[in-house]
């Protein structure tokens, strides 16, 4: 069994504190967060205990801390768990610096501790199967991948202000994806973006739907649609093409019942949000840190897919700047 603090009691610390504690292997020890109320409410409901950051990293027994805090207390909280010899479970991205990130990357190889990185959509069950097909050749060699994420709803422009823009924020989930699924280094980034759903956002100094276009050193091609409004619900789509045939993986809709009638067919709603679209992909990510504390496997995605999905995140901020493709 192994011991766990979580730092932060937001959603998605509500959502790590819930899958820790019913995770056979793993226990529930600490919960962290500035507001002492918020940490004490998810430490009761599950049994655990409300304390400080310094009390969780003075337990030598505790082993490992789940971060689940706002993005610029991040890299703060991986130094210092590395120096008390904590393995850490991060949510991305490290942080909004790439210099910063760099360094946490530099700490934790000359360190002894595991680190798994919160990227949670390669430990979703249709994107994994999905991975497995280009992996096993069933459609070839890959040429095209299209990435769809296309949120239901903007943010409120307080989240802009501190979320480091689109690229840093939504769309570096996609850059992982991309690195994931060509499975080659990407050379070249073109970028373009607009605010199209509220001005509030373009104000804030950031955009709201933006196009990328990705390409590998062999001239594998990525493409990468996100929009803060899709009114039908949260739209989450891969498509890839290779030498030989498809693989895409499709909308999860909020029931498997449709209806057919004289009016035509009409199926149900795409679910709604990220919480319920990746309820499973958070449940296994858990499952997949505790066999990295029982050293059964390395990490999935490790601190260097975080560094580089926001180097892309970067360059493509540059790019869309600039009007021009960046070759990296």
């Amino acid at each position: 069994m192994y011991s766990v603090a979580v730092i932060g009691a937001g959603r998605i610390g509500t959502i790590h504190a819930e899958n820790i504690n019913n995770h056979a292997r793993l226990s529930l020890r600490y919960v962290v967060d500035y507001h002492e109320d918020s940490a004490k409410n998810l430490a009761d409901k599950f049994g655990a205990k409300s304390t400080s950051l310094e009390h969780v990293l003075a337990d030598s027994s505790l082993d490992a801390v789940l971060i689940a805090s706002p993005t610029d207390t991040h890299a703060n909280i991986i130094l210092r768990c590395i120096d008390a010899g904590k393995s850490i479970f991060c949510e991305k991205p490290i942080d909004l610096n790439l210099e910063t990130s760099q360094k946490c990357l530099e700490a934790v190889n000359a360190g002894s501790i595991k680190f798994l990185l919160g990227f949670n959509r390669r430990y979703d069950p249709d994107f994994s199967k999905l991975k497995k097909s280009i992996i096993d050749g069933k459609i070839g060699a890959l040429e095209m991948l299209q990435i769809t994420s296309h949120d239901p709803a903007p943010p409120p422009v307080n989240y802009i202000n501190q979320s480091g823009g689109l690229f840093k924020d939504m769309t570096i989930h996609d850059f992982d994806m991309a690195r994931w699924l060509l499975n080659e280094k990407i050379t070249e980034v073109f970028a373009s973006g607009s605010c199209l759903v509220d001005p509030a956002i373009g104000e804030a100094g950031d955009i709201d739907s933006a196009k990328i276009i990705l390409k590998t050193a062999t001239g594998k091609l990525c493409t990468i649609s996100n929009s803060r409004r899709a009114v039908y619900g949260y739209d989450q789509r891969i498509e890839v093409l290779g030498s030989t045939g498809l693989v895409k993986a499709d909308n999860i809709l909020c029931s498997h019942v449709g209806l057919w009638n004289a009016d035509g067919s009409q199926e149900d709603r795409v679910q709604d949000f990220f919480l319920e679209r990746y309820e499973a992909a958070y449940r296994i990510e858990i499952s997949h840190f505790a066999d990295v504390l029982a050293d059964a496997c390395a990490p999935q995605t490790s601190i260097e897919d975080g560094v580089e999905a926001l180097r892309l995140a970067e360059v493509a901020a540059q790019s869309m700047a600039s009007g021009q493709l960046i070759r990296i």
